[in-house]
Parts: structure tokens; sequence; C-alpha cells
């Protein structure tokens, strides 16, 4: 059962990640390349050079799960405001997982009487 959601913390990796990793080698990328641990109950999102296949690694009680997802076509599109330390939040996770890429944002400004 998919797991996940906005209270978890997410963590992109920045580099081209080779997709024939699985499990212990996407772990060895989390420690050296990361500096996280792996069985912290974060999520580590990971992408290839064409940004067309995308894993998640999450630890969940008893054990790793491995989400995988490949595009037919077009690329994951990457998060424009990233948070700190590779960090990026629910929504633009939700957004590059669905392949949606947000051009332009704009926000009223509220008035208060």
């Amino acid at each position: 059962m998919f797991s996940l959601g906005s209270s978890h913390n997410y963590y992109l990796y920045r580099g081209n990640c080779d997709m024939r990793k699985s499990f212990d080698g996407l772990c060895g990328l989390v420690g050296s390349e990361l500096g996280r641990v792996p069985t912290s109950g974060e999520v580590f999102v990971f992408l290839n050079r064409r940004r067309s296949h995308i894993k998640l690694l999450h630890w969940e009680y008893g054990g790793f799960v491995l989400y995988y997802k490949r595009l037919e076509s077009g690329s994951f599109p990457l998060p424009k405001n990233p948070l700190s330390g590779s960090g990026i939040n629910w929504s633009d996770l939700v957004l590059m997982v669905e392949g949606i890429q947000v051009i332009k944002s704009t926000q009223r400004k509220r008035f208060s009487l």
C-alpha cells in the first residue's frame, strides 16, 4: 500500500542515478552522497540522466519500500524551489511524479478590512 504523505521528509539526489541500483546501492548513495541515514524513515528520490525514470526509497517498519515509475515519453520536471539540503516538499514531489510543471504562479495580495 502506498503510505507516503505530507508528514514525511523528502530528499532529492541531485546527481544522475543508475536505475539498475536496488535497495543496497541506493542506500549507499543515501549514506555517502546525501549524508543521511537510509533507515531514518525519510524518503529519498532518485532520477536517471534523462529524467524518464524515478525511484523513491523509503524505510517502513520491517523493511525498505522502493517505488519506481517509468515514463513512456517526456521527462520528470525538477522542483523550482528546493528546500535546503536538497530537500523537497510533498506538493513538489506530487507535481514531479505526475509530470506537472508550473510555469507561472502568482498569489494575489489580500487586503484586510
